[in-house]
Protein backbone atom coordinates (compact mmCIF):
# COMPACT_ATOMS: atom_id res chain seq x y z
CA UNK A 1 0.00 0.00 0.00
CA UNK A 2 2.78 2.71 1.03
CA UNK A 3 4.55 2.05 -2.43
CA UNK A 4 1.37 2.33 -4.57
CA UNK A 5 1.07 5.45 -2.22
CA UNK A 6 4.46 6.67 -3.01
CA UNK A 7 4.03 6.06 -7.10
CA UNK A 8 0.84 8.72 -6.91
CA UNK A 9 2.71 11.06 -5.15
CA UNK A 10 5.68 11.19 -7.20
CA UNK A 11 2.93 10.60 -10.91
CA UNK A 12 1.39 13.85 -9.20
CA UNK A 13 4.07 15.73 -8.64
CA UNK A 14 5.16 14.61 -12.72
CA UNK A 15 1.67 15.87 -14.02
CA UNK A 16 1.62 19.04 -12.55
CA UNK A 17 5.27 19.91 -13.47
CA UNK A 18 4.91 18.83 -17.08
CA UNK A 19 1.26 21.07 -16.79
CA UNK A 20 3.18 23.73 -15.86
CA UNK A 21 5.41 24.10 -18.44
CA UNK A 22 2.56 23.14 -21.19
CA UNK A 23 0.20 26.14 -19.47
CA UNK A 24 2.63 28.94 -20.72
CA UNK A 25 1.53 31.18 -23.48
CA UNK A 26 4.31 31.75 -25.68
CA UNK A 27 2.38 33.97 -27.80
CA UNK A 28 1.82 36.40 -24.37
CA UNK A 29 5.53 35.69 -23.65
CA UNK A 30 6.80 37.22 -26.57
CA UNK A 31 4.48 40.14 -26.42
CA UNK A 32 5.81 40.71 -22.82
CA UNK A 33 9.28 40.13 -24.29
CA UNK A 34 8.92 42.58 -27.01
CA UNK A 35 7.65 45.29 -24.72
CA UNK A 36 9.95 45.20 -22.08
CA UNK A 37 13.58 42.80 -22.62
CA UNK A 38 14.02 42.84 -26.66
CA UNK A 39 16.08 46.57 -26.36
CA UNK A 40 18.70 44.85 -24.27
CA UNK A 41 18.15 41.28 -25.79
CA UNK A 42 17.43 41.77 -30.03
CA UNK A 43 17.76 38.15 -31.11
CA UNK A 44 19.17 36.49 -27.75
CA UNK A 45 21.50 38.91 -27.60
CA UNK A 46 22.99 41.21 -25.12
CA UNK A 47 23.80 44.47 -25.61
CA UNK A 48 25.14 45.51 -22.52
CA UNK A 49 26.97 42.19 -21.56
CA UNK A 50 27.67 40.54 -24.55
CA UNK A 51 28.91 37.40 -23.23
CA UNK A 52 25.59 37.15 -21.04
CA UNK A 53 23.46 36.05 -24.63
CA UNK A 54 19.86 34.64 -24.20
CA UNK A 55 21.41 31.40 -26.44
CA UNK A 56 21.53 28.21 -25.09
CA UNK A 57 25.02 27.62 -24.76
CA UNK A 58 25.38 31.02 -22.58
CA UNK A 59 22.75 29.96 -20.51
CA UNK A 60 23.80 26.82 -20.06
CA UNK A 61 26.90 28.04 -19.40
CA UNK A 62 25.59 30.51 -16.76
CA UNK A 63 23.17 28.08 -15.35
CA UNK A 64 20.29 29.96 -16.81
CA UNK A 65 18.61 27.40 -18.63
CA UNK A 66 15.65 26.39 -17.11
CA UNK A 67 12.57 28.05 -16.61
CA UNK A 68 12.92 28.64 -12.60
CA UNK A 69 16.78 30.24 -13.63
CA UNK A 70 14.92 32.87 -16.03
CA UNK A 71 12.33 33.41 -13.87
CA UNK A 72 14.06 34.26 -10.65
CA UNK A 73 16.23 36.85 -13.24
CA UNK A 74 13.71 38.33 -14.63
CA UNK A 75 11.36 38.62 -11.21
CA UNK A 76 15.01 39.81 -9.01
CA UNK A 77 17.47 41.11 -11.80
CA UNK A 78 20.71 41.04 -11.70
CA UNK A 79 24.32 43.04 -12.22
CA UNK A 80 22.78 45.71 -15.25
CA UNK A 81 19.75 43.91 -15.54
CA UNK A 82 16.47 45.63 -13.39
CA UNK A 83 13.93 43.80 -11.37
CA UNK A 84 10.44 43.32 -13.13
CA UNK A 85 9.24 41.53 -10.00
CA UNK A 86 6.90 44.81 -9.04
CA UNK A 87 5.96 45.80 -13.17
CA UNK A 88 4.98 42.54 -14.31
CA UNK A 89 2.62 40.33 -12.94
CA UNK A 90 3.88 36.81 -12.12
CA UNK A 91 1.82 35.03 -14.87
CA UNK A 92 3.77 37.60 -17.32
CA UNK A 93 7.50 36.10 -15.94
CA UNK A 94 6.54 32.83 -16.38
CA UNK A 95 5.45 33.52 -19.85
CA UNK A 96 8.55 35.66 -20.75
CA UNK A 97 10.10 32.57 -19.25
CA UNK A 98 9.03 29.63 -21.24
CA UNK A 99 9.01 32.27 -24.15
CA UNK A 100 13.02 32.41 -23.87
CA UNK A 101 14.09 29.03 -22.63
CA UNK A 102 11.94 27.70 -26.07
CA UNK A 103 13.62 30.39 -27.87
CA UNK A 104 17.15 29.72 -26.69
CA UNK A 105 16.24 26.02 -27.45
CA UNK A 106 15.58 26.51 -30.86
CA UNK A 107 18.45 29.08 -31.95
CA UNK A 108 16.41 32.09 -31.86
Amino acid sequence: MRLLFTFFIILNIFINNVQATFAADLDAGEQIFSANCAACHANGNNSIMPDKTLKSDALSGNDMNSIQAITNQVRNGKNAMPAFGGRLADEDIENVANYVLNKSENGW
